[in-house]
């Protein structure tokens, strides 16, 4: 390119910069919810240093700031009380235009799967085709974050789609705890209510949390340091797959399918005729192996055309849970980690016989099923160029290589995806929203955090205290879900760790202007996703009638347990938050007593002038008493507004 091209090049890209159309993050946008009555900040990027005015169409007011050297800008306007819709207009001489605004209440709702399943899609929530045709409410507007992680925290985040106004057409794969939270809030506020849902299954809390948040939990400060040394070096876009590879070498030394170091089992010329069958695709829980998590090879010999020899071929699986590494006649081709990904692998032709050839798949699952997973259709071998395909469904020899309840430090060393570890999920997910005005936050997860309930009970609250940090307001309404009975139902369980972090939970009321839905009575023991989310959302929305919105007339929450007193054989239990005391007429399960010999025993409870009075025959000195202790417990002590109240231990054994 010659000097007078290079010039021209130059000032058009000057003049294009300086023409360039003032920009917002992808949350403020047409529909869009205000929190009512507050000042609320507007922001983005413009030409530098030019001056950026906002016009409100409620008041016709105008504001305007001068965009710093890098463009950006922002502005702080007031809002009216709960009304619309109005426009804003904002410009740097290029003028942008938010259409159909509505001024109301706008509530962040976060958490698991159980706060994302929507009432379609994956998770056909109770009577969900009634509810979706029912969902005509074009005042409540809804927002949903796209699943995104980040090293670094972001100033604007991915949008699966919102700001929309609520309809059978648009609330179908919304989150469906958030919406009945929202119904029921608008049904009797008879205002504008915005949802901003940003939520990913199987996530835990330390995911949800800052970085300057984690510093301040104990147990969590190594893993905010580890993030630092990352940020400092840069080191991210490989990070995953260079641990993931280090952690696969680690596991060749326990792995009985090497011999330390190579792979004895890949080979077009090993015996592998003592090994058993195994059907592909189905996982191998479905045929004999439901106790085994670890390490397990498979084996198909493939009988392969002339035309095929020499040439390169495309290696279809379909999906494989959780990991899997693909060798073709004993060489080793590559490796894919993650559950639900497809496997695809381009075998070189100078691999590929005529006649018999050998296919073998190491999988690796940590937990739940394994095995090659996929479909009939998307499991084949094939030339690249030709397509020509030879299926591979069917029978392969199987064999399990390593067992990881005998080596669980293994398991517990493998690295974890981005959306699970501390901080990435707050930096894309939460962090740009920290200057967008709300009324509160709605929450429901702890599933994930279930092997360190203890820990959990720091972090938890140490994240809420964060957000409300982050958002500029200690004081900001948090209100969360309890999590519901899962697996058999137990009347005790002195190993539960569902308990510990629900009790965990309980402890975060202690912070102000907090709420806790208490759901131990619409549970499913086969169901981690129970399916009345219509209750859920409910219960949420009287925590913030009766807290947020000053509602006299609701009760939101059972009495909660506070104290305990031993008389004699008996132990008395007191309650905060009576109300109008427990409801009775029913013979109350779900207690047990102790001595100090720390032996449970099924106890019998009575309510006496809004204590409950606890003994067992079996225990003359009691010590302790547990209440709905067990992963899915069988209990029945409610408040006289029917909610349960929470599961409690008078011990901290």
């Amino acid at each position: 390119m010659n000097l007078k091209s290079l010039f021209f090049l130059s000032a058009m890209l000057c003049i294009v910069g300086l023409n360039a159309k003032i920009t917002m993050p992808s949350f403020f946008a047409d529909n869009m919810v205000l929190q009512r009555e507050s000042a609320v900040s507007l922001f983005g990027k413009a030409n530098p240093k030019s001056k950026v005015t906002v016009i409100t169409s409620w008041d016709k007011n105008n504001y305007s700031t001068v965009s710093s050297e890098d463009g950006s800008w922002k502005i702080i306007i007031r809002t009216p009380e709960a009304g619309g819709p109005y426009d804003i207009s904002v410009s740097d001489g290029k003028k942008l235009t938010l259409k159909n605004i509505l001024i109301g209440e706008v509530w962040f709702c976060s958490g698991q799967s159980n706060m994302e399943m929507p009432l379609e899609g994956w998770g056909k929530i109770m009577n969900y085709k009634d509810e979706i045709s029912s969902a005509n409410y074009p005042s409540i507007r809804l927002l949903q974050v796209k699943h995104t992680y980040s090293l670094y925290p972001q100033d604007d985040v991915e949008i699966d789609f919102g700001w929309c106004e609520c309809s059978p057409e648009t609330v179908s794969n919304f989150s469906s705890t958030a919406y009945f939270f929202a119904r029921k809030l608008w049904n009797e506020l008879k205002i504008p209510i915005g949802l901003i849902h940003s939520s990913w299954g199987g996530t835990p809390a330390e995911a949800w949390t800052s970085k300057e948040g984690l510093y301040k939990v104990p147990s969590y400060i190594r893993y905010a340091a580890q993030l630092d040394s990352i940020q400092k070096c840069n080191k991210y876009e490989n990070l995953l797959y260079d641990e993931q590879c280090a952690w696969l070498k680690k596991t060749y030394a326990s792995d009985n399918g090497f011999d330390g170091v190579r792979p004895l089992w890949t080979g077009d010329d090993y015996d592998d005729s003592e090994w058993s069958d195994m059907p592909v695709p189905s996982n191998w829980e479905s045929h004999g192996y439901d106790s085994f998590n670890g390490i397990a090879w498979y084996r198909k010999s493939v009988s392969l055309p002339s035309t095929f020899a020499g040439k390169d071929l495309s290696v279809s699986l379909g999906t494989v849970d959780d990991d899997d590494v693909l060798y073709f006649n004993g060489v080793e081709i590559g490796c894919t980690f993650g559950y639900g990904k497809a496997r695809k692998y381009i075998v070189p032709g100078k691999l590929v016989k005529s006649g018999r050839n050998v296919v073998t798949v190491r999988v690796i699952d940590t937990g739940g099923e394994g095995g090659i997973i996929g479909t009939q259709d998307n499991c084949f071998i094939g030339t690249v160029k030709s397509r020509k395909t030879i299926s591979l469904c069917g029978m392969w020899k199987f064999r399990t290589g390593l067992d990881f309840d005998y080596n669980r430090q293994l398991l517990y060393d493998r690295p974890v995806e981005f959306r699970y570890r501390p901080v990435y999920l707050y930096n894309a997910m939460v962090n740009p929203f920290v200057n967008y005005k709300i009324r509160g936050f709605i929450w429901y997860q702890g599933e994930a955090n279930e092997t360190r309930g203890f820990e959990y009970r720091d972090l938890f609250q140490g994240m809420i205290n964060d957000w409300r940090s982050r958002w500029g307001d200690n004081t900001l309404p948090f209100y969360y879900v309890q999590l519901a009975p899962f697996r058999a139902p137990k009347l005790f369980d002195d190993k539960s760790k569902w308990a510990i972090v629900r009790e965990s939970q309980s402890e975060a009321l202690h912070l102000g202007n907090t709420g806790m839905a208490v759901i131990t009575d619409i549970g499913d023991a086969k169901d981690i996703h129970p399916k009345n989310k219509q209750e859920v959302g409910r219960r949420l929305a009287l925590l913030a009638l009766e807290n947020t919105y000053k509602y006299s007339d609701v009760m939101s929450s059972a009495p909660i347990y506070s104290n305990y007193r031993i008389e004699g054989d008996k132990v008395y239990l007191s309650f905060s938050n009576l109300g109008n005391g427990f409801l009775k007429g029913s013979v109350l399960n779900g207690f047990f007593i102790s001595g100090t010999d720390r032996v449970f025993h099924k106890a019998e409870a009575t309510i006496v002038n809004n204590e409950i009075v606890v003994s067992c025959s079996d225990v003359k000195y009691p010590a302790a008493v547990r209440y709905g202790w067990s992963d899915n417990p069988v209990c029945n002590l409610y408040g006289s507004n029917g909610l349960p109240v929470s599961p409690f231990r008078t011990d901290n054994w």
